[in-house]
């Protein structure tokens, strides 16, 4: 028998006259260990952002004043808060059409929050691009979700990224953030908080989480991380191995990416695509690219599956999935029609794991206008099935040994 505990707690604030300011009682249910056997969901979206916008003129943002003495960004210090409306469900009222799907992803997972257990969201939080009270609106739209399961994030170029402070790429796509926020705002179990690659498990399943905002090819202090953490893997406990960063090491057929010929991130999967071999990761996920897609269990750019919808036993490759549609505007496919994409949807959306077992993983891509699923494959094995040789992924061997 599994026993899960659901704990109650508030939060108050004190005040100058000694007494207190109670917020409305919250709950959360304990997480299952490491192994445990019993059904876990997991969603997983990235760049999303808020729906959130100043009535009548382009938003004028205004630093908040509990923060302003904290961070060395260029911020209005008058103190005035903006008066802001939500935007329409349809996204038509969203400033700049910008984030106009992030409302329908947000309302999807709170009318379904009985039936999920613990989100990922993949980089691109908010889009704030160092104005603070945008956190304040994100953070206040997915209150309802973050109070009750566990929200764990990623790093994204507009967390990260600003020029001459250590980011992978010199862009100031964050506004000057440098992921200060971020790293305050959620809590990640990385060793280096700055360093935003972390290891977690969550029953069934262990994920690892890379940053691609710092460098994560061969020889750097991030990719050591990523093997330590594929290779720690308990697959007798937890089968389930999950790789997500922001952007897309994998693959994609966005129109961008294609047009630089390798279809992936520059330098994407060069130096990891022999790690998720080795290792056998079942899915990798990413964000970036505003758009759903699913391709076949990969290796090399060859199919190593013929199978679309259900794989057993030995699945020999790594499927990887861009599920980059959480609201903020979306991207473009290229024209070309690549061999290894099985699934392709231009629509705001995110994707559901949920195990039932140790052997059986159902996945789903729901659209976040009517939370109905559009795609959908299963994965079903035993353990013998993970230690199975496949190209690349067994220890070489001698006659001697």
């Amino acid at each position: 028998m599994v026993c899960l505990f659901r704990y109650t707690y508030r939060l108050g604030h004190g005040l100058f006259n000694g007494s207190y300011i109670w917020s409305k009682i919250y709950s959360f249910k304990s997480s299952p260990y490491p192994g445990q056997d019993s059904v876990q969901r997991v969603i997983i979206f990235g760049d999303m952002g808020k729906a959130l916008v100043k009535e009548g003129e382009e938003p004028k943002i205004y630093s908040h004043h509990r923060f302003a003495n904290s961070l060395f960004m260029t911020l209005n210090t008058d103190y005035e808060m903006s008066m802001y409306s939500e935007a329409e469900r349809d996204g038509s009222n969203d400033y700049s059409n910008y984030q106009p799907g992030s409302l329908n992803t947000t309302d999807q997972l709170i009318k379904d929050l009985d039936n999920i257990d613990i989100v990922f969201h993949i980089g691109d939080m908010t889009y704030a691009n160092g104005y603070i009270s945008q956190w304040d609106q994100f953070t206040s739209q997915v209150e309802p979700i973050a109070s009750t399961v566990p929200y764990m994030v990623a790093s994204g170029n507009h967390e990260r990224d600003t020029p001459g402070t250590g980011s992978f790429y010199d862009t100031n796509d964050s506004g000057g953030e440098c992921g200060v926020l971020a790293e305050t705002m959620f809590y990640v179990p990385a060793e280096n908080r700055a360093k935003f690659w972390y290891s977690t498990d969550y029953g069934m399943f262990h994920f690892c989480i890379a940053d691609t905002e710092h460098d994560w090819r061969e020889g750097s202090e991030q990719y050591r991380f990523i093997e330590n953490c594929l290779a720690s893997a308990d697959r007798q406990k937890q089968p389930w191995l999950i790789f997500a960063a922001h952007r897309v090491l994998g693959y994609s057929s966005n129109d961008f990416l294609a047009s630089q010929g390798s279809f992936e991130e520059p330098m994407g999967r060069e130096s990891l695509q022999k790690l998720w071999q080795k290792y056998k990761v079942d899915i990798a996920i990413y964000g970036h690219v505003h758009n759903y897609e699913r391709t076949c269990p990969i290796y090399q750019n060859q199919c190593m599956n013929e199978e679309t919808s259900h794989y057993s036993g030995t699945v020999n490759g790594t499927i990887h999935v861009v599920v980059g549609g959480g609201g903020s505007h979306l991207s473009d496919f290229s024209p070309l029609q690549t061999f290894w994409s099985l699934y392709r949807d231009r629509d705001y959306g995110f994707v559901k794991l949920t195990a039932f077992s140790h052997s059986s993983l159902l996945f789903e891509y729901k659209k976040s206008s009517d939370g109905k699923v559009y795609d959908t494959f299963t994965i079903s094995r035993d353990y013998r099935d993970v230690l199975a040789c496949v190209q690349d992924g067994c220890e070489p061997t001698t006659l001697a040994t």
